[in-house]
């Protein structure tokens, strides 16, 4: 059984429409890369299949069961996404607000669990943030803000990660440090991702399958090595897309 499937998904925003019959299926233990150029459809996808917008047609099934009969703190435990924006300012501290990620596992509200807690602290140690557990969010610069973002997320753990523009904010040495903490927890908890991002080459490093949204409501999906490429890609972006090859790695950009 798929972890997550999509079922003939149409989409429309403001009257367009960005995805027409998209089928889909993501099985655990797969990293998948979301491309396409702006205003295609990548943002809005991933909202509805969080159920933050409804789909025009089709079915949304997490773990074999339709999204639509679960309530928000199931869907929680199984899917959690980390939003373009980031984080907004809160008046909460750091470990306060990484906490919220265990909401949807709580067995009570009355006082934190010291395994939820733990939870909480590995993940802010993993993104380097442990030393800032007791600042306010007001005080975090947006680097700061957005791995604190993907702590809370980590937190949560669900089986499903939805990543809208994850390297946001982010210097080049946590974008690799984040997309391998995620392909760790990814290979250690039988979870997935389905990663929308503008950075073709930090997906082809890092997503092992891809769906390729093109305008037209048209879309490529399947093995990196196959949608990965010069055609593909300048059809996509309209606009030539070239690729060099060194060392085993490939390289893609703008003619």
């Amino acid at each position: 059984m798929a972890l997550l499937e999509l079922k003939s998904l149409s989409l429309q925003i403001a009257g367009k429409q960005l995805c027409n019959r998209l089928d889909l299926s993501i099985e655990r233990n797969e990293c998948w890369g979301l491309l396409g150029k702006n205003g295609v459809g990548k943002t809005t996808l991933l909202h509805t299949i969080l159920g933050l917008q409804p789909a025009q047609e089709g079915e949304i099934l997490i773990d074999g069961q339709n999204t639509s009969l679960l309530n928000r703190q199931e869907l929680a435990r199984t899917m959690g996404i980390l939003f373009q924006q980031g984080i907004d300012e809160l008046p909460a501290t750091v470990m306060e607000t990484v906490m919220l990620g265990r909401y949807p596992h709580l067995q009570t509200l009355i006082r934190d669990n010291p395994a939820d807690r733990e939870i909480a602290e590995e993940a802010l140690d993993a993104f380097e943030l442990g030393a800032l557990s007791n600042r306010e969010i007001t005080t975090l610069s947006g680097g700061e803000r957005q791995r604190l973002a993907l702590a809370t997320l980590l937190t949560q753990a669900p089986d499903l990660f939805l990543l809208d523009e994850p390297s946001n904010h982010l210097d080049v040495a946590f974008q690799i440090k984040l997309l391998k903490i995620l392909t760790d927890k990814i290979s250690s908890a039988s979870a997935s991702f389905l990663m929308a991002s503008h950075d073709i080459n930090l997906t082809a490093r890092f997503c092992d399958k891809i769906l390729l949204l093109i305008d037209g409501n048209n879309y490529l999906a399947g093995d990196s090595e196959e949608i990965l490429n010069e055609e593909n890609l300048s059809r996509a972006y309209d606009c030539p897309i070239k690729s060099i090859s060194q060392d085993g790695i490939q390289l893609f950009y703008p003619q």
